[in-house]
């Protein structure tokens, strides 16, 4: 398979499963083309829906029709989409309406649209709410499965994905589970718990780590909630170790939740890599070299961690 962004994974998922399921509908908030959810309106005319820029009117219509037995797909950038709290607290996770919220453009590696439009906080919000499970798959291979995962599964789910078009990293015979982590490389010495867009550059600084003489695992946690917690102390108990890397704010995401976890069962020193302050407009590839997420810098913070 060649690099896709999950997004479009995600449309292309979607428009195959909605010929099998009358129930899936999709909702946006002017921003299909950008959702990828364009198709799928264009072939089903009668199941989207365009709600204009009023996202909190979006995911309450939403919560409506998955009160009335249907499927929805509600749709927009991560920072708009999840922005509406307030609506989601009480109309998708109170309620535990059976809606599928789609945070795309997801993190800083948007690059030049700058910080208006990054969703960095997003898990840091739905990791607070009851009954929503948070999932950011790794590459076209998982988010499909992820997104049929999503058709199936009784009650609220977030999906985070990608602007930029990720490597392919899970073997073709992978299969999704809700709350299993994939080892991608098994190793001794550190523990890479890698999520969504810096995933593949975990696998590159584990090579750069390797001609250093040190063994790091590197493993997708695609699931930030639940947390493969059997994983993730078997490894952690091994390598004495663990360093999360997360195209996120340091706070409140895949870092903070296997830290909280770690804390009350094992101790373990956790390093987190993640974004710093705020997001900014800038080449994806510059925003993720500055703010450590690329493979020189996650390996440099690798070695100061381990004292290497």
């Amino acid at each position: 398979m060649a690099a896709k962004a999950s997004r479009v994974a995600f449309g292309e998922t979607l428009l195959e499963l909605g010929a099998r399921d009358e129930r899936i509908v999709t909702l946006d908030a002017d921003l299909s083309k950008s959702t990828m959810t364009a198709k799928f309106a264009k072939t089903y005319p009668a199941r989207a829906f365009n709600l204009g820029i009023a996202e909190s009117n979006m995911i309450g219509i939403g919560a409506g029709l998955a009160l009335t037995g249907r499927i929805p797909f509600v749709c927009s950038f991560a920072c708009f989409v999840v922005g509406r709290f307030e609506t989601i607290r009480i109309s998708v996770a109170y309620t535990n309406a059976n809606v599928k919220i789609v945070g795309t453009h997801s993190g800083i590696a948007i690059g030049e649209d700058g910080y208006s439009q990054m969703g960095i906080e997003d898990i840091a919000c739905i990791r607070a709410l009851p009954n929503i499970p948070v999932i950011q798959p790794a590459d076209e291979l998982e988010t499909k499965q992820v997104i049929a995962y999503a058709v199936e599964h009784a009650g609220p789910l977030y999906l985070r994905l990608t602007r930029q078009s990720l490597d392919p990293v899970c073997p073709a015979d992978y299969r999704f589970q809700l709350g299993r982590w994939l080892v991608l490389r098994p190793g001794h010495d550190v523990t890479l718990l890698g999520t969504g867009g810096p995933l593949s550059n975990c696998l590159e600084a584990a090579k750069l780590l390797e001609a250093d003489g040190i063994s790091a695992e590197v493993i997708n946690a695609a699931c930030i909630k639940p947390l493969d917690e059997e994983l993730l102390l078997g490894s952690a108990g091994k390598t004495g170790h663990v360093v999360t890397v997360e195209d996120h704010a340091i706070h409140g995401g895949l870092g903070g939740a296997v830290a909280e976890t770690l804390s009350e069962v094992m101790p373990i020193e956790v390093r987190r890599l993640g974004v710093q302050g705020f997001g900014e407009s800038g080449d994806p590839k510059g925003l993720y070299a500055k703010h450590g997420l690329d493979p020189a810098g996650i390996a440099t913070s690798v070695r100061k961690f381990l004292n290497r």
